[in-house]
């Protein structure tokens, strides 16, 4: 078999694309652009290439109020990227060395990253192994006297169980952070994500249910506090001199810390904004698209022994970031691997995985993290899942090829056919 080629053709790599050079005839490819756009939002670049102000003007004052309205939180603050947001929340709340933070495996490292970045050390909780989001049990375990925080992420777009994650949070005097990268209008018992925990960090990365030109990020939170040290933050610690009469004395800006923490340039440019209000009003329709071809795919998946469709909490709105199949491979009578390759090389259905658990990671080897604290999620992602192509642009062909590759790689596998 010849190595993958993957993501060559582009710096960002599997942040990117997911193109592989290996010859195989794809009917439905893994596509790394999760959205629609059309004239509204040529409309609206052209709006803002316009104007005399190109970054946080009035695009990225106006998305923030829209993007504030619509997920029911007192703020919002555009930011660069989901990463920024939630790096930007990690400084608010005072993360410094000796503090640990509860955060599930599966998950980009960036949910990690931030942690580590503020020498704090994160603390891995595992998953449900029907959800595949951090359990709530499994948070309690992990809580010490030096626990700051938890930081939820809401995975392939149905939310954490979170009334038990803020009891949790409550009685121990923890933050809580939701990484709503999957999540822009799902909800949990009607309340959308964003606007439980104490802050909401999203995504608008080109993948993502709505995007902002490839790269973006938005942080919604409910406290005044935070919300000044988020301002302060995302812009170099950046404030107005008191007592100032003319716009010039004594300079035309001032820098102050937030509680010893200093900022960095995590804004966001007023062409990706005008996209975002665009977006923002589609997004209704984009994740209604979503949940129709999760829909779909759920009933034509039902009943293939040794597959598991995605299971839908009734507590919440699932809006298919992600569409995760899992192989058991016990009923299956084979491995989710060889699953994956019949699927890919002969069927033409491209799937990929999330996530690796963190501490697998070279990177967090080095710092000493045991190989085997949340043996579900390891279970999970090197025997298990599996993500289909999912995204609103989708047609019926599609998905039923996408079904019919299923149903015909796991009758292969099953009768012992490997590739």
């Amino acid at each position: 078999m010849s190595k993958a080629n993957v993501g060559k053709e582009s710096e960002g790599g599997i942040t990117s694309s997911y193109k592989v050079d290996e010859g195989v005839v794809l009917k439905v490819p893994y596509s790394f652009f999760g959205s629609i756009y059309d004239q509204d939002e040529l409309d609206g670049v052209h709006t803002a290439m316009k104007q005399d102000s190109q970054t946080m003007g009035p695009q990225v004052q106006t998305f923030q109020i829209n993007f504030a309205e619509y997920t029911g939180t007192k703020y919002a603050f555009a930011v660069s990227n989901c990463t920024t947001a939630m790096h930007v929340c990690s400084q608010v709340i005072g993360l410094r060395p000796g503090d640990e933070v509860i955060v599930t495996p599966n998950t980009f490292i960036a949910t990690s990253l931030v942690v580590l970045k503020e020498g704090a050390t994160p603390v891995f909780a595992d998953i449900d192994p029907k959800t595949f989001n951090i359990d709530p049990k499994e948070v309690e375990k992990k809580v010490t006297n030096r626990t700051k925080a938890i930081y939820v992420v809401h995975y392939g777009g149905q939310m954490v169980d979170m009334d038990p994650i803020m009891e949790i949070a409550n009685k121990n005097h923890l933050v809580v952070l939701e990484d709503c990268a999957h999540a822009p209008g799902a909800t949990y018992k009607g309340r959308k994500a964003g606007s439980i925990g104490d802050f909401g960090c999203f995504s608008f990365h080109s993948l993502k249910n709505m995007t902002t030109l490839g790269e973006g990020g938005m942080i919604t939170c409910n406290s005044d506090r935070y919300a000044h040290g988020i301002e302060n933050l995302r812009c170099m610690s950046l404030d107005h001199w008191k007592d100032q009469t003319d716009y010039w004395i004594p300079s035309h800006f001032d820098v102050v810390d937030f509680d010893g923490k200093w900022g960095n340039n995590y804004r966001m440019n007023e062409a990706q904004a005008a996209v975002g209000i665009a977006q923002l009003k589609k997004l209704e329709m984009l994740n209604a698209k979503r949940i129709e071809n999760g829909k779909y795919l759920n009933e034509g998946l039902k009943g293939i022994k040794g597959i598991t469709p995605v299971y839908v909490d009734s507590n919440c709105r699932h809006i298919f970031h992600l569409y995760t199949v899992c192989v058991e491979e016990k009923e299956l009578g084979a491995g989710r691997d060889d699953f994956l390759r019949v699927l890919y090389r002969e069927e033409g259905i491209q799937g990929i995985l999330h996530y690796q658990p963190t501490y697998h990671f070279t990177g967090l080897k080095k710092m000493g993290y045991k190989q085997d604290i949340c043996p579900i999620a390891e279970n999970f992602f090197y025997k298990r899942e599996l993500n289909t192509p999912q995204h609103p642009r989708l047609t019926k062909d599609d998905l039923d090829a996408i079904i019919a590759g299923i149903k015909n790689a796991a009758r292969k596998v099953g009768n012992g056919y490997r590739v």
